[in-house]
């Protein structure tokens, strides 16, 4: 039977199991099949192709008039109504890709034009009701991917930015994070000091110091100063700088490698498992540490010592993420529960929120004082500081959401499973999906998202994604004004 989606408007059909096994079966049939009787074969596989085409096309019909009932009643988006003509493309696709002929197809397209006139009206009817809707609409966001950073040897868990400097810092699973400058995009340091995958990096606010934490249950400070100014460089001014052109180049392309770190947090009353993310306090004297041994823990920068441990959560955590300005912290597990610490006063005060049904994924602070969760129930939820019993917006979406960020004018950019990205407001409006082509965007899961500081607009990249697919990308995002 099909499935019914009602996110985003859409309604998606998806043919059984079975059937799919079924088609993939015939194909590798027709492939295989050599001989005299391919001509008869071949009919035989064609007509059955076809039963499959008008077994769909009936589901596709059933649903069309759920839609229609749904829509009279004010239930259905605009969105729905193309399923059935969008699916019988994607199995034309998918037959010519297998190499059958499209005789199939074009016996469904004369079925579709004989008897489908009902669906083409209402299409038409919704058409121009979206037309309508879609003027109402906020001008959409302009973006294209502009920057693309290449390195890492596996999958890259986060993409952080540094305020007042053009360099971003990536965690990878190839045990490693590294400083890139934007617009060289080059790889300026690499550090090298963990054990494990590098789960997560953060900027020190104001020092040339990183955060990193790691599989193997540490978490380090590295110093990160970097000359990202000699990578940016262009042209000579002298016959001087030309001679030493050839010293600079070789700066340009030499890889500065680190393997020692300021600090580490590890050992007794530390975490027994992997770190999967840290944070600086917003004092920049005490760092916030989450691990899989379902424990949060404060440390103090300065003797490297644990503080306090923050224990209640049933799973393991998943993300840790401190105001920029207050001593609070959140932190978000795989019991679908978050939790915000208060750390302004001498007996800390935590905080339970159960408003998401799967893990909760990424949980961070805006600027003006409101939450901003995620989690793998395909939906993200804005929640207001100081009154938190329930969500002021939910964003639906149609894949589980990784770990998000909040621009400083409140534009939500949510990273997806499915290789999306898409960005809305605080309340709860889509303001664009970033393009995914053969040229631009990720091939597989995108892990995280930042945005640079007003600071480095001129750099022409606004925006960095990061993924399993080993790639981080640059992107430009031009907003509009209404935003």
């Amino acid at each position: 039977m099909p499935l019914e989606n009602s996110v985003s408007g859409k309604s998606i059909v998806k043919p059984s199991k079975q059937r799919s096994s079924r088609l993939s079966s015939l194909a590798e049939d027709l492939i295989a099949d050599e001989g005299p009787p391919f001509r008869a074969r071949l009919h035989i596989l064609f007509s059955q192709i076809e039963k499959e085409f008008e077994l769909l096309y009936i589901e596709n019909l059933n649903l069309q008039e759920k839609l229609e009932s749904l829509g009279a009643a004010g239930a259905v988006s605009t969105g729905g109504t193309n399923s059935a003509v969008d699916r019988s493309t994607t199995y034309q696709d998918v037959a010519d890709t297998d190499g059958v002929s499209n005789i199939a197809s074009k016996s469904l397209k004369a079925k579709l034009s004989a008897t489908g006139g009902k669906v083409k009206a209402s299409h038409k009817i919704r058409a121009q009701t979206s037309k309508i809707v879609s003027s109402f609409k906020a001008q959409s966001a302009v973006s294209s991917m502009v920057r693309e950073f290449n390195g890492h040897k596996d999958g890259v868990w986060q993409v952080a930015t540094k305020i007042g400097q053009p360099i971003i810092g990536t965690a990878s699973a190839d045990h490693t994070a590294c400083i890139w400058g934007i617009e060289s995009a080059r790889c300026l340091l690499q550090y090298q000091g963990h054990g494990g995958s590098v789960n997560s990096i953060k900027f020190h606010p104001h020092k040339d110091l990183v955060l990193t934490a790691s599989g193997d249950g540490s978490a380090h400070i590295w110093q990160a100063a970097v000359n990202w100014d000699v990578s940016t460089r262009k042209g000579h001014s002298s016959e001087e700088e030309l001679e030493d052109s050839d010293e600079q180049v070789e700066d340009r392309e030499r890889l500065d490698v680190l393997r020692t770190p300021l600090c580490e947090f590890s050992g007794p009353g530390g975490h027994t498992s992997v770190v999967v993310a840290a944070d600086w306090l917003s004092t920049s004297d005490q760092i916030i540490t989450g691990s899989w041994d379902r424990t949060a823990i404060l440390w103090d920068v300065e003797t490297k010592e644990p503080l306090q441990p923050l224990t209640g959560h049933d799973h393991e955590l998943t993300h840790v993420s401190a105001h920029g300005s207050q001593r609070l912290v959140v932190t978000a597990s795989r019991d679908s529960t978050f939790r915000l610490w208060d750390f302004r006063d001498a007996i800390p005060a935590v905080s339970v929120f159960q408003g998401h049904t799967e893990s909760v994924t990424s949980t961070v602070f805006t600027r003006d004082d409101k939450v901003v969760s995620g989690s793998d129930d395909r939906t993200v939820k804005v929640w207001e500081l100081r009154n938190m019993r329930s969500a002021l917006e939910t964003i639906r979406t149609d894949a589980a959401v990784n770990r998000l960020a909040v621009s400083a004018n409140g534009v939500i950019a949510i990273p997806h499973d499915n290789r999306q990205i898409r960005l809305y407001d605080l309340n709860g409006q889509r303001i664009a999906r970033l393009p995914r082509t053969s040229r631009q965007g990720h091939r597989r899961m995108v892990s995280s998202v930042s945005w640079a500081d007003d600071s480095c607009v001129s750099s022409n990249c606004n925006l960095f994604s990061c993924g399993f697919d080993r790639r981080v990308l640059g992107w430009s995002i031009s907003l509009p004004k209404e935003t």
